[in-house]
């Protein structure tokens, strides 16, 4: 398949729907010790033996920090309309109380770059590389991380304005908070059902706090927030509550208190003393109002309860799964964003802000055929189109990821990107699925003149 094919008539095909490709800075920047950044939290989560595999780190990563001028060409080659990247908090506030020009320029050379290529900047604000300096203090188990946050975005929004398009506070706090402070997955490595909780909650309060600062410096932009979300599906009929809890707990726990002002209740009453501490006003802060919000969508949950009561995922036999295991359900994506449309009377529009799949790609005579990865990108439109048609205000969607890199505790294992990257050379080579994706989209480029 040499394109995607949006179905006819499709609000995609709309000029004013936005399609883009998505990074964020650990993961491909390297350049760790240079222009004034310091340690992240992931630096020093990956020197800690057996937490990574292989033992792989974002020290040079696809050296993006070198090479930004040709991805940048690159992406505008691809023909999208937008860029999704993230700043790294430790390149802008690299010691309390100080901020570094340096990366500040860093930034502002990619994002002038992007605008003078035509392209719109998205820009997250937090994709999980915290100052391992906050971390001393608590990190996300400490309340004054979420007044940090705000001082570190109020500083990016004056300096940048309306110049970034859109701003996104947080991505995907559910990582953030229960990957690094519940299970220990991910960065910094802290296991506990209390903690992964009360980081939730400070994270969520982050945002909410972020937001009228961001409104008032960059009055022009738009502002949200990222979630990522699983459908959950009952493995039988009577699974169903487990099916609920599982919902409650991936993404409702997050998108509420944005949405709604309240953490769901079936998650309160189950985890009842390991429940954050919520101060009054909190959750009218959290709940400031949104002009959109972002859903990274991957694959499902199939769950039921095991014999003590916990939610258990189950794999379904017979299904298509991708290479690192994740099952292959487009259909979820019609599901998830139809109900959260179900759940949220005052749901804003919707950008998909991640969808991709990991393959075990070989470059093999300058060719990449990722034939399982194009079939899962025109599978995953297609959903799109029938959640658009069944009235959910999805405006953009962007493919995860532009390129090959570090991807957190499974290191460069997990090859995600349209782009396939060799880090002995950083040779990048266009897989089919980019070609696929550039080919659509000069097409509609093309059918919109």
């Amino acid at each position: 398949m040499n394109k995607f094919q949006l179905p006819n008539n499709s609000q995609m095909n709309n000029p004013e729907f936005v399609f883009g490709v998505a990074t964020s800075s650990y993961q491909i920047e390297g350049g760790v010790n240079e222009g004034g950044r310091t340690p992240s939290i992931w630096d020093t989560f990956c020197k800690v033996p057996g937490k990574v595999d292989k033992g792989d780190h974002g020290d040079v990563a696809c050296d993006h920090y070198h090479l930004w001028q040709q991805d940048i060409e690159m992406i505008q080659g691809l023909g999208v309309d937008a860029y999704r990247l993230s700043i790294a908090w430790p390149r802008i506030v690299p010691q309390e109380g100080l901020v570094n020009p340096e990366g500040l320029a860093f930034y502002e050379q990619i994002i002038d770059e992007c605008h003078a290529r035509g392209l719109k900047v998205y820009v997250t604000l937090y994709h999980w590389d915290l100052p391992q300096y906050l971390e001393d203090k608590g990190g996300w188990l400490n309340r004054d991380t979420a007044y940090k946050f705000a001082e570190y975005a109020k500083v990016v929004s004056e300096h940048f304005g309306n110049k970034i398009d859109v701003y996104t506070t947080l991505n995907e706090p559910f990582v953030s908070a229960f990957l690094g402070y519940r299970w220990g997955n991910h960065a910094p490595g802290i296991v506990g059902e209390r903690e992964g909780f009360l980081a939730s909650h400070h994270l969520m309060l982050a945002h909410g706090l972020a937001m009228p600062i961001l409104r008032a410096n960059a009055p022009l932009a738009k502002h949200g927030i990222v979630f990522n979300a699983s459908p959950a599906y009952p493995e039988q009929e009577k699974d169903q509550l487990a099916a609920d809890y599982a919902a409650a707990e991936n993404h409702h726990w997050f998108i509420d208190p944005v949405l709604k002002g309240e953490y769901p209740q079936i998650v309160l009453e189950r985890i009842l003393d390991k429940a954050p501490m919520i101060l009054e006003g909190d959750m009218a802060i959290i709940s400031a109002p949104v002009d959109y919000i972002g859903i990274n969508y991957y694959s499902r949950d199939v769950v039921r309860f095991d014999e003590n009561g916990d939610i258990e995922k189950v794999a379904i036999e017979g299904a298509e799964h991708t290479h690192i295991g994740w099952e292959i359900y487009p259909q979820g994506l019609t599901d998830l964003l139809v109900r959260l449309n179900e759940r949220h009377e005052n749901l804003p529009p919707i950008y998909i802000t991640e969808n991709g799949a990991a393959g075990n790609d070989e470059c093999v005579s300058g060719q990449v055929n990722d034939e399982q990865r194009v079939r899962y990108f025109q599978t995953h439109l297609e959903a799109l189109d029938n959640a658009i048609n069944a009235g959910v205000a999805v405006k953009g969607y962007f493919a995860w990821s532009l390129m090959d890199n570090f991807e957190w505790a499974f290191g460069y294992e997990q090859r995600f990107g349209i782009v396939h990257v060799d880090y002995q050379t950083q040779q990048r080579t266009l897989k089919q699925s980019a070609i696929a994706y550039r080919n659509m989209l000069l097409e509609r480029a093309e059918e919109n003149k």
